[in-house]
């Protein structure tokens, strides 16, 4: 077993703060995604999308705002996009959950829209009025193409029940710059991830749950057409599938909620090694399982995020999985290099290169309210630190040492005192 890596030794953050307005506190479970923060790649921007709909530019220096609009969704997902050739200008791509699943592209500068899209038009309308049924863009990737064109993928989701029956329909879209549909790769499933590769020629999809006629976890796309160049899947029974995908070079890692492992895949599929991660273990007479819920690989280096602990034959557990909510990282043969503990829920996983940035919501088995935190990693060796929260870290971004996180508050049920705020909070690592 390697070294556990002590971050709690490590730095922190001298964050600057600001408000977001209101928002329902989480409970003791974690909850869906509601926040969005993105550091744009050129002219020192912090754009959070909240739960309103509302899409804030600021300074990250000052966080003086600088434009704000009302996206017509719930904001939950942000990229950016180069246009303009020699004259690069910035776009800030936004990705919404509700009535109609639009992704929209808005003016760095000045917040004016260039353009949008409704998913609605291909997964079809909510039949339930919920937020689980309603149309959602889960994931954006932004990238240069072989000639040099700036393109944006998508990936939209919508999931009903009648009954016992319940069904997907997803999307998966290449965008030009100016908005105009490249193509589009549509299934059954539902998609979870989207990655592309270093020289913008293959896209990989991860899909979580697979109950229709699309029976397989990952698929890899090649971006000029959209035409299907592999696909790969961990073999188990069942609808769970993938929860996270990573391209490095030709390597594609994979975190499988299939058989709770981690994948790296060579060209075509082929296994170059797999791990155990939260694999059912027996604790107490439960069997108790975590999903792998983020991948990340870089120059020959991987690292899995696991979750919250399940139990196969209850709801409730007794006991919790030795590695939940555990960061693993492996080297390029797949032995482990170091893992430590990210003591809560993930949302998402944010990297730049070889760092990582952990935003740690509730534990809601245990309900401590010092699992509340920013932690990073360097992926060769572990080191970080963390920056406490009162609230739950919900959603992060990480570029050239700024970090941008978004803070919610949290009421566990069992207690009723409301920790924290909706804020965004930003540092240097630097």
């Amino acid at each position: 077993m390697a070294e556990t890596a002590d971050t709690e030794r490590e730095g922190s953050l001298e964050c600057q703060s600001v408000p977001l307005g209101e928002i329902e506190a989480a409970r003791s479970r974690h909850m869906w995604t509601r926040s969005a923060v993105h550091i744009a790649e050129s002219g020192g921007l912090v754009v959070t999308g909240e739960w309103d709909g509302t899409v804030t530019a600021r300074d990250a220096d000052s966080l003086e705002a600088r434009w704000s609009v009302d996206h017509p969704d719930h904001a939950v997902g942000i990229a950016s996009l180069e246009t303009g050739g020699d004259d690069s200008e910035e776009t800030i791509m936004v990705a919404g959950r509700g009535e109609t699943g639009t992704i929209a592209a808005y003016d760095a500068a000045t917040g004016d829209r260039r353009w949008r899209y409704d998913a609605v038009e291909d997964v079809g309308e909510a039949v339930k009025d919920t937020v689980f049924y309603l149309p959602y863009v889960v994931a954006l990737e932004t990238g240069t193409d072989a000639d040099g064109n700036e393109r944006l993928y998508a990936a939209a989701r919508r999931y009903e029940r009648d009954g016992e029956t319940r069904q997907w329909y997803s999307t998966v879209y290449a965008f030009d710059a100016d908005g105009s549909v490249r193509w589009t790769y549509e299934t059954d499933a539902s998609p979870i991830a989207l990655d592309l590769d270093a020289d913008g020629e293959r896209l990989a999809v991860g899909y979580n749950r697979c109950m229709g006629e699309h029976d397989t976890g990952l698929v890899v796309l090649e971006t000029e057409s959209g035409d299907l160049e592999w696909t790969w899947d961990p073999g188990t029974e069942g609808d769970r599938r993938v929860g996270d995908v990573s391209f490095d070079r030709d390597s594609i890692a994979v975190s499988s909620h299939g058989d709770k492992r981690g994948y790296l895949l060579g060209p075509g599929g082929a296994e170059r090694w797999s791990v155990d991660l939260a694999v059912e273990t027996e604790i107490g007479g439960e069997t108790l399982y975590a999903y792998p819920n983020h991948a990340a690989a870089d120059d020959g280096r991987v690292a899995f995020v696991t979750g919250n602990t399940y139990a196969k034959e209850s709801r409730e557990t007794e006991s919790r999985h030795p590695n939940e909510h555990r960061v693993a990282a492996f080297d390029a043969d797949g032995t482990l290099s170091w893992d430590d503990e990210v003591r809560g829920f993930v949302h998402g996983l944010a990297t730049d290169g070889d760092r990582l940035v952990a935003p740690c919501a509730q534990n809601f088995r245990v309900r401590d309210p010092d699992t509340h935190a920013v932690r990073w990693f360097d992926l060769e060796s572990g080191a970080g630190g963390l920056e406490c929260l009162n609230g739950i870290a919900t959603a992060a971004a990480v570029a050239d040492g700024t970090v941008a996180a978004i803070e919610e508050p949290v009421a566990y049920h069992d207690n009723g005192e409301t920790r924290g705020e909706y804020a965004l909070r930003v540092g240097s690592l630097e």
